[in-house]
């Protein structure tokens, strides 16, 4: 089975300004799902298991996309692991949400959460995220967590390469920091845009309102190319 990860640059769910993403991104899980009714399990460790951030996810995935929806309560210290790790083995889709990226990371490498969405993506299981959830699965990440300035961290590893969230807010940010950066190639991702990756090789952007781009480094200068879009839902 195809391993997915959808990383998702930016917007509010809760103003409904990514539902056409998510339109795309129910619509291919639902394929996936030969017309049993999937269930989105979403994962707000990076906002501190935020209710309310869960209760604007419920509202698009369940309200507009008819999916079914739950919430893994993850924070370390508060979860109850069994628990949560029946909600992993029962989920179509993951949803992982924006927020602190470091302290998320750090949670779920002390939790065991890390192993229980690594073993999901294995399983074939949709993986998407916004955010802070969108750039922790590459080998570099672009992120202002550590503190008031951005930072190039070490991440996931799970996709190649480094990326960017919020482009069209931190490209001057990100081109002046370039230096700093360990891997060279990025993947740059603007709010209101999204882009797959099936078995870790990048397969389209999303077809929305903003662009994503390849960005590729070397000796300081960058050079970027504009990723071409497809509807998720279709592929």
């Amino acid at each position: 089975m195809d391993k997915i990860i959808i990383a998702i640059g930016g917007g509010e769910l809760r103003e409904k300004q990514t539902s056409e993403i998510d339109r795309q991104i129910s619509g291919l899980v639902k394929k996936k799902c030969e017309g049993r009714r999937p269930t989105a399990l979403f994962v707000g460790t990076a906002s501190h298991d935020s209710m309310p951030y869960y209760n604007s996810f419920h509202k698009t995935y369940t309200g507009l996309f008819g999916l079914k929806t739950d919430c893994a309560l993850t924070v370390y210290g508060e979860m109850n692991y069994e628990k949560i790790e029946g909600k992993f083995q029962k989920a179509d889709m993951i949803y992982v949400g924006g927020g602190d990226t470091l302290f998320m990371l750090d949670s779920w490498e002390k939790s065991g959460i890390k192993k229980l969405i690594l073993d999901a993506y294995d399983r074939g299981v949709v993986i998407c995220g916004l955010s802070a959830g969108a750039i922790c699965w590459f080998d570099e990440m672009f992120t202002d967590s550590a503190g008031a300035e951005y930072e190039f961290k070490k991440a996931l590893g799970v996709l190649s390469g480094g990326a960017c969230p919020h482009f069209d807010k931190r490209k001057a940010d990100f081109e002046n920091k370039i230096t700093d950066a360990v891997v060279n190639q990025y993947i740059c991702i603007e709010d209101l845009s999204a882009v797959m990756f099936v078995n870790g090789v990048l397969n389209c952007a999303s077809d929305s309102a903003g662009n994503s781009y390849v960005a590729n480094v070397k000796n300081g200068e960058i050079s970027y190319n504009i990723i071409s879009k497809s509807d998720f839902s279709q592929s």
